[in-house]
């Protein structure tokens, strides 16, 4: 019997990595790629290069806090908050287009999963997600909770491709031409 499973079950395994890391990239396109894609477009200014004049909307989704702090005014940050704001911004456009073309996969899967973490962090200390019940729990029967179920979904699927790679359909497979991915 055991020996009818691995006959089954073996061309799986061989093929479980090009399988897995290709569907992580299909799948992160299809549910996160524009959601990040929209949430970075929020705080950018106008222009090519609005990204470099983030509005204030960004610095309140990056600092809830601080912004409230200093009146919603965005002159009183500084330059620390200005770089992390636009880095943030720029993360949130060109390290998903990374993963989706396969491009420096592993390093930029790893880049969103620190993102997702901050991202987070930030809703929950900066935005109150665990005071107004939108943080979630795990073991619960509710599977929808926006930062403890989703979040944990999202990282798990970057986790794929920071262990496995882009898979075979990607741009590191091209360009660097490495047998494994």
């Amino acid at each position: 019997m055991e020996n009818l499973i691995n006959r089954f079950t073996g061309p799986l395994e061989a093929s479980s990595t090009a399988i897995l890391s290709t569907a992580a990239r299909l799948i992160f396109a299809g549910v996160l790629l524009i959601y990040f894609w929209g949430s970075a477009g929020t705080k950018v200014g106008e222009g090519l290069f609005g990204f470099l004049n983030p509005v204030a909307g960004a610095y309140i989704q990056i600092f809830p806090k601080g912004f409230e702090a200093v009146g919603y005014d965005v002159s009183q940050f500084g330059t620390f908050h200005y770089l992390v704001v636009v880095a943030g911004t720029v993360a949130e456009f060109v390290l998903p287009l990374l993963i989706v073309i396969g491009l420096l996969t592993r390093l930029a899967a790893l880049g969103m999963i620190g993102f997702v973490v901050v991202q987070s962090a930030t809703d929950v200390i900066g935005h109150g997600a665990w005071a107004n019940g939108t943080f979630g729990a795990w073991f619960d029967r509710a599977s929808d909770a926006l930062i403890a179920d989703q979040r944990a979904f999202w990282i798990l699927l970057l986790a794929i491709l920071v262990l496995k790679g882009p898979g075979p359909l990607s741009m590191d497979r091209l360009l660097f031409r490495r047998d494994e991915v």
